[in-house]
């Protein structure tokens, strides 16, 4: 395990095109999954804040917050598109795979659904670092979406004494959905390092 900072991409950046797996049995309470629909596209995102969430099963970061994100969804769900997206090699950590993410998803009572970036290119073009690592977008007037927060959930990390609180999402949640923009001071997140395929490595990776 590598802790890694988030590499904070420039805010304002637009949110790149993708279209990335589902994870069997997530994301069941998403209307757009009802017909059995196994991918979902950027092009179906609808006009409504976008928060990205890099995670996977096993890291330990993200354990420590696994309640937050259930409680984030419980919250936010009704009014912002939440999607987790499992971007690590399988290669590598096999541990992380669809069957540990669904398990995963179901134990924390998820509703969003949960994204196999397997290429690994989402990842990348949002030079996504960590896990957990998040990125929240909102949207234009033409359709797009650009990028008004990145970061950490709060100061909470595994072994300190800080509670779990999201506060540092929750404000920019709130100010979006208020129609502002969220403070530009913004703190990178701390987690384990994304597992990149083998000769895949980004060119910000040290």
């Amino acid at each position: 395990m590598a802790r890694t900072n988030s590499t904070m991409l420039p805010l304002g950046t637009k949110l790149p095109k993708f279209e990335l797996q589902i994870v069997p049995d997530t994301g069941l309470s998403d209307p757009s999954l009802d017909r059995g629909i196994t991918s979902f596209s950027s092009e179906v995102i609808p006009h409504k804040p976008l928060l990205l969430m890099f995670i996977c099963a096993h890291c330990p970061f993200v354990k420590h917050v696994e309640s937050e994100l259930t409680n984030l969804d419980v919250d936010f769900g009704d009014q912002i598109k939440i999607l987790a997206i499992a971007s690590n090699s399988l290669e590598s950590h096999p541990q992380d795979g669809p069957e540990f993410l669904a398990k995963q998803a179901k134990a924390s009572g998820w509703s969003f659904p949960y994204l196999l970036d397997l290429d690994q290119s989402l990842a990348k073009s949002l030079k996504a670092a960590c896990t957990p690592d998040f990125f929240l977008f909102s949207p234009l007037k033409d359709g797009g979406q650009r990028l008004c927060y990145r970061g950490q959930l709060d100061d909470s990390r595994p072994g300190n004494t800080v509670p779990v609180t999201g506060q540092d999402l929750r404000s920019a949640l709130n100010a979006v959905l208020s129609g502002k923009l969220p403070s530009q001071d913004q703190k990178p997140s701390i987690g384990c390092n994304i597992k990149w395929k083998r000769g895949y490595e980004p060119s910000w990776v040290v």
